[in-house]
């Protein structure tokens, strides 16, 4: 029986090295909710032996249940019905009844609503595992974000209408923000919200590209200052899904066959308003952003291990020119590549995750009336400097996971030859379901832009500071000393692109994202490779014909953080003089390099 946590000894071991114990801390407000709920912990050990249940109950349930339905889901995706209402594939609706049935629809919501109260960490494990086996239903199991905002920022009365059901999984929902003529620019959004003759709030007109849009409770990004542009004229309003709201047509897509993309019309549908007018935007509809973001880079990570498994499997199997193909050093060196860019975006992805639910801890303790006010103050101080950190590291995460995704998926098929573009194989299908982690909850390009900010404006380099002087193996001064060396050089690239000033900076933004990304995730192996976890891993060796050994996994990670740094080094000295060339020609010369806007035949 197929268990995609135990089968899986990197996240098992990050599960394990990460302090989970001092993040579920945070989560459980101190323990405070043992006693008032059946299932909340009173212990940093019994909340963690909780976390791994779950998630062996859901990588049990994804390796035997959800992986082998994701074929027919592909193949026989969702169906819009003469009356509106939209039809999943046979094997999504099982899968979410399921899901239901495990009780983990609330895996973030806290114990009150009969969620899990679970943090980010351990959801983001979660949505890796659910979308290693069908990453078109995690676009449905992710979506769990709607019912945090909802949770973050409604009134009481709201929550108590929506959060039981969402915890129950009797409902599911949607993040209602693209429109026609307003894709990545949020700010351009024109559905419109008023109020009616009794002061009841309405929402009229049309959404794009809406995954689950035919979900029951639907999140909806509007305009309700209709004399006002910009974001600051949005407000985040939620409404059911009713016969005011219409299915108006069912998107034909590359991939994510399973996951129902919708054109929704609003015909003067009635709504709520979560929290405060003109906040939608700038306040509401960013904290969503940011955790579907991450949640896009667990489902990149999920789809990438996928992969990356069927061509392992491969390339160890298939016998040409007298021996398996793992043999050939250019295979070889692929598959090197993609295993150690999967454990890369995972540390980056994890470590995100822990930032951002240490941000979220913070918060509720600086904003608790009851809380010691010795204590708030800290709080606050601290506050400041992880939300920086998690502004920076979110951006990268779903950057740098969606941008490997794409990669593995695509060396993966390479490895497999021909039979890797047949349907022989889930490898086409895994490549195509990458093609829209790097598009959509804002492009990689858009992602660079806003993690760039970071790395130029101080965050990164106060962030390096803290990794470089942390405790590590004496085995690894080597490679920390490069991690010195490329730190300089980022420094004084990030300066020179500072003071040629925003355009410049955002021009070469992708090599300084890159460069810091390098940087950071080559501590985070170091810290890995120093681990006091005692854990033992198989490896093949090589002088004894193959046959299985076993290290630990410190050892292992010495290995991959030695090969990652010593590779990227040279990567980061010509990025770095790339940076300080001061070619602007992108600018001046753009005319002359992409010539005229070519006719459409």
């Amino acid at each position: 029986m197929a268990n995609f946590f135990r089968d899986n000894e990197d996240i098992q071991f990050l599960f394990r090295h990460m302090d989970v114990g001092a993040i579920a801390e945070y989560a459980e407000e101190g323990y405070r909710f043992a006693g008032q709920s059946e299932h909340a912990p009173a212990t940093a050990e019994e909340a963690i032996r909780n976390y791994e249940l779950v998630l062996e109950a859901v990588g049990q349930l994804s390796g035997d249940f959800i992986a082998p339905r994701s074929e027919d889901i592909d193949r026989q995706g969702n169906t819009l019905n003469a009356d509106g209402t939209v039809s999943y594939a046979t094997g999504i609706a099982e899968s979410l009844r399921a899901l239901a049935r495990a009780e983990v629809m609330g895996f973030t919501l806290p114990h009150r609503f009969g969620g899990l109260n679970f943090p980010n960490i351990v959801y983001s494990i979660a949505i890796e595992i659910v979308s290693r086996a069908d990453a078109s239903l995690m676009n449905i199991f992710g979506l769990q974000g709607i019912a945090e905002t909802i949770n973050a920022f409604a009134s009481e009365e709201i929550k108590q209408k929506y959060l039981h059901d969402f915890a129950a999984g009797k409902v599911t929902g949607a993040m209602v923000l693209t429109e026609p003529d307003a894709g990545s620019d949020l700010q351009a959004c024109k559905l419109r919200a008023y109020q009616d003759g009794d002061g009841n709030w309405r929402l009229h007109g049309v959404k794009r590209f809406i995954t689950n849009g035919c979900g029951e409770v639907l999140l909806v990004l509007a305009r309700s200052e209709q004399d006002r542009s910009g974001g600051l004229g949005l407000s985040l309003f939620v409404c059911d899904r009713g016969p005011t709201v219409h299915v108006r047509r069912l998107e034909d897509k590359l991939g994510i066959h399973g996951s129902p993309t919708c054109e929704l019309f609003f015909d003067h549908t009635p709504c709520e308003i979560i929290g405060e007018r003109q906040r939608g935007l700038v306040t509401y509809v960013m904290s969503l952003m940011n955790g579907a973001r991450i949640g896009i880079a667990g489902q990149s990570m999920g789809i990438a291990e996928a992969a990356y498994r069927i061509a392992r499997d491969y390339a160890a199997s298939r016998q040409q020119f007298g021996g398996p193909i793992e043999k050939l050093p250019a295979v070889r060196d692929l598959l090197i590549d993609m295993k150690i860019a999967i454990e890369a975006g995972r540390a980056l992805l994890y470590e995100t995750s822990r930032v951002v639910d240490i941000e979220i801890g913070l918060m509720k303790i600086a904003e608790n009336p009851e809380a010691d006010k010795e204590k708030a103050k800290e709080a606050k101080n601290l506050l400041r400097k992880i939300k920086r950190q998690a502004a920076m590291l979110t951006p990268m995460s779903k950057y740098l996971c969606s941008e490997m995704c794409n990669s593995v998926t695509y060396d993966a098929i390479q490895v497999l030859g021909g039979s890797g573009y047949m349907r022989d194989y889930a490898c086409e299908r895994l490549s195509r379901d990458a093609r829209i982690t790097t598009i959509y909850e804002g492009t990689s390009q858009l992602q660079v832009v806003a993690a760039v900010r970071g790395v130029c404006g101080g965050t990164f380099e106060k962030y390096i500071a803290e990794l470089a002087e942390m405790a590590y193996a004496a085995e690894m001064k080597d490679v920390l000393d490069l991690l010195a060396t490329g730190t300089e050089q980022l420094l004084k690239a990030a300066a020179f692109a500072k003071e040629q000033g925003i355009d410049y900076m955002d021009l070469y933004g992708r090599p300084l994202v890159d460069i810091a990304m390098d940087l950071i995730i080559g501590y985070l192996f170091c810290g890995q490779a120093s681990s006091q976890v005692a854990m033992d891993v198989a490896v093949a060796g090589e002088k004894t014909n193959g046959e299985v050994q076993t290290v630990s996994m410190t050892q292992r990670k010495a290995v991959v953080a030695r090969r990652f740094v010593t590779t990227n080094a040279p990567k980061i000295t010509s990025l770095v003089e790339r940076i300080c060339s001061g070619d602007k020609t992108s600018f001046s010369d753009y005319g002359a390099l992409v010539g005229p806007v070519p006719e459409q035949a």
